[in-house]
């Protein structure tokens, strides 16, 4: 049987230097340098995730491969997810392939509503995405953003009602504010911080910066 980890012990454990979690998944971007490497990489990561029966999910572009490991029953890490991660870093040395964990990134779209199950329905149709738990909607083949809808009491005013959630390694956090006040934004509020700060653009529009820190 598999044992969850938490994200501390996920980045405390030796071997994962590679990774990066954001929210509750593990990420590895890999700077291959051309796609042949890349799908090398992948070859590999293939053999052992079948030899392990756990399998991640890759993003293979021209110069650059993205790992992301979750145990989807849960959508919690365990140490599956921890031995599999290192046996991908050791691949990548093998093959010459260096991680860039400072550029590990996700993101999705947050929308607050009175009736989330009516805006669900409406952002499925419109996306074909499908619903998923009590308050997500999600691409069924993984390929594109999830959308959180998040409840409301109460119609709020001034400010608007969709934002942007990304989420960002927990030690790059404050530089990343810091960097989008130097941009010209400000914050709205840093109450949840270090799991979020929630920051606007010059004309409102908002974002949550956010790490794992604190989901715990």
């Amino acid at each position: 049987m598999t044992a969850f980890i938490t994200p501390k012990q996920f980045h405390e454990a030796d071997g994962v230097d590679d990774w990066r979690v954001l929210w509750s998944v593990a990420f590895a971007l890999y700077r291959t340098g051309d796609f042949a490497t890349g799908v090398r990489l992948v070859d590999e990561i293939g053999r052992l995730a079948e030899a392990a029966g756990h399998h991640p999910d890759l993003n293979l572009r021209s110069a650059v491969l993205e790992v992301r490991l979750v145990t989807k029953e849960h959508w919690s890490l365990t140490d599956a997810d921890l031995e599999l991660a290192r046996q991908i870093s050791a691949a990548a040395a093998a093959l010459g392939v260096h991680a860039d964990p400072g550029s590990t990134r996700t993101w999705e779209f947050a929308i607050d509503a009175l009736d989330v199950d009516k805006v669900r329905a409406f952002w499925c149709a419109v996306l074909g995405y499908e619903m998923v738990g009590d308050s997500d909607i999600a691409d069924p083949d993984g390929l594109y953003p999830p959308v959180f809808v998040q409840q409301m009491d109460v119609m709020r005013k001034g400010r608007n009602r969709i934002h942007i959630d990304v989420g960002v390694p927990h030690e790059q956090a404050e530089a990343r504010v810091a960097a989008a006040l130097a941009a010209g934004g400000t914050l709205v509020t840093d109450r949840f911080a270090p799991m979020h700060w929630t920051l606007a653009d010059p004309e409102g529009n908002e974002v949550d910066l956010a790490t794992w820190v604190g989901r715990d």
